[in-house]
């Protein structure tokens, strides 16, 4: 079981089928499900889908009701409550005033502990009602980081401002840094730094303390023992020296504690100056001042600290459009079909595909010129940051081709993607190509016929896919030789001013208490 926790889990959900081709709106009834080592929440969403040509696109998304944050509840050191989750969720959905068999579709983020395959097993039984409706991602501290900028607003901000924004999303464990431009995230980075690295009881006595915690306490000469008292003095300087390695790691250093990296990924690169600072996640509540309440961690004091050093490092502070709750609402979902005239599937048997993740690099295709290396570059490092390069399964590149499809240009290209994806190709999987335009017949039959590729390929022509998509590919459809593509999105926070009409322990601009259930 311990090597079989190691290796992650996934959860993986079939389509419903649900054909909304011949509809111009299309109205869904959405939930998103965020499960963490520290806290899982809910919430539920109205999603509104307009025919843009032969696609939909979003056009109103209206959060009606957000759910208590959890405490996430353990029956072992490492094993969620399942029972307590459930009821916990059954609760949610009552007061929300929802039948499970109404959504009609959503999103179910594991992070943390919940990733690993049991809890995984035990948290995707509780959703077997909902079984195909639901697109599950399991998500680590790089996917973690892209979701938490999206989530907060920080990326829609940089568009808007047309200026550089860091993230940063301070949870339990560990903190995420995400630095947005034109709307992407184009450097990130996570370390050991988190607010529930030591948890208390209500008399101030140590319940559970993480490794890292202990190599700061080791750092700084304090003495942690379950059971004992943590001195206000000790806490104090815990969280002093926290926030010095949380802004150590945001300025582009590598921070340790007790002789050892507190980075769970590469530092921060070389990148244009920050012009706004932006911060999620749970202590973020206490950072924009909109949350007092202590919950037996090092939450307070550690945004006391955090937000002392965001006044006078330099980037203006920004609210966040989300703080605890920056994270997906939900998904929007249409099937559509695919002519067979722009396909390529060698075997046919390799159909059907489901919930097959979408990476969308930035191929330079302008130019006559194609460069293997840029095309294998952007791949590799678009599967990286999404958590997707030792994923265990297909990984669509959606292909926005440009200029003439010539034998040249295409296998440039081609060379270039089967470089990129050489991990995938050697564990097996397809290659899976999406595309906006008519050559994915000519690059499937390249592949094939050109190189030699021994993998089973699909590849499909017709689409406007972006990250965050996940994709269904069913089997071919008799006679017309075309196949069923259902797309599926996930669905971020509206900006500030789109607020969900109830909502249940939300912090609001005004500070107020934050409502916890506890298991």
């Amino acid at each position: 079981m311990a090597d079989e926790e190691a290796q992650g889990g996934r959860i993986f959900f079939s389509s419903t089928g649900r054909s909304l081709v011949d509809e111009d709106e299309v109205v869904v009834l959405s939930v998103g499900v965020d499960i963490g080592s520290s806290t899982s929440h809910l919430v539920f969403s109205r999603i509104v889908l307009e025919r843009l040509d032969s696609r939909y696109v979003v056009t109103i998304r209206e959060t009606f009701y957000q759910s208590d944050i959890l405490l996430t509840p353990y029956c072992g050191e490492d094993e969620i409550d399942a029972a307590a989750l459930g009821a916990f969720i059954e609760r949610q959905y009552r007061d929300a005033k929802v039948d499970p068999e109404e959504i009609d579709t959503g999103a179910l983020i594991l992070t943390g502990v919940a990733v690993g395959r049991r809890n995984a097993r035990n948290i995707g039984e509780l959703f077997a009602r909902q079984a195909g409706k639901m697109v599950a991602v399991s998500a680590g501290d790089s996917l973690e980081a892209v979701m938490a900028a999206h989530g907060s607003g920080a990326a829609a901000r940089s568009i808007r401002e047309g200026a550089t924004v860091m993230n940063v999303d301070v949870g339990g464990g560990t903190s995420k840094i995400a630095i947005c431009a034109d709307g992407r995230v184009s450097d990130l980075t996570a370390l050991d730094v988190g607010a529930r690295l030591i948890c208390l009881d209500s008399g101030g006595r140590i319940m559970r303390i993480e490794e890292a915690a202990r190599r700061f306490a080791t750092e700084l000469g304090i003495g942690l023992e379950s059971g004992a008292q943590l001195a206000p003095e000790s806490a104090r300087a815990l969280a002093v020296r926290m926030a010095d390695c949380l802004f150590e790691a945001m300025a582009g250093g590598s921070p340790m504690a007790a002789g050892r990296t507190l980075l769970r990924l590469e530092p921060l690169s070389q990148r244009a100056p920050v012009r706004q600072l932006t911060f999620s996640g749970g202590v973020a509540e206490y950072v924009y001042g909109r949350e007092a309440q202590t919950y037996g961690d090092l939450g307070a004091l550690l945004a006391q600290e955090i937000r002392a050093r965001a006044e006078r490092w330099g980037p203006k502070l920004e609210l966040a459009s989300e703080g605890i709750r920056a994270t997906v609402i939900g998904a929007s979902q249409y099937t559509t079909q695919v002519s067979g005239s722009t396909i390529y599937v060698s075997p046919l048997t390799i159909l059907p595909l489901r919930n097959v993740p979408v990476i969308a690099p930035s191929f330079a295709l302008d130019g006559e010129d194609i460069e293997p290396s840029a095309v294998a570059a952007e791949i590799q490092a678009l599967l990286r940051r999404l958590d997707l390069a030792e994923a265990g399964m297909p990984v669509a590149v959606f292909v926005p081709w440009r200029g003439s499809a010539t034998f040249r240009r295409l296998d440039a290209f081609c060379q270039g993607l089967t470089t990129g994806l050489a991990a995938l190709l050697a564990a097996g999987h397809p290659v899976v190509l999406a595309g906006d335009g008519d050559v994915g017949g000519l690059m499937g039959i390249h592949l094939r016929e050109e190189m030699g590729l021994d993998n089973a390929i699909v590849s499909v022509d017709g689409l406007e896919l972006k990250e965050f998509d996940y994709i269904d590919i069913g089997g071919m459809l008799p006679q017309s030789g075309a196949v069923p593509v259902v797309i599926k999105s996930l669905i971020f926070p509206a900006e500030p001013a789109a607020r969900p009409q109830h909502q249940a322990g939300v912090v609001g601009p005004i500070a107020k208490p934050l409502s916890l259930a506890r298991g």
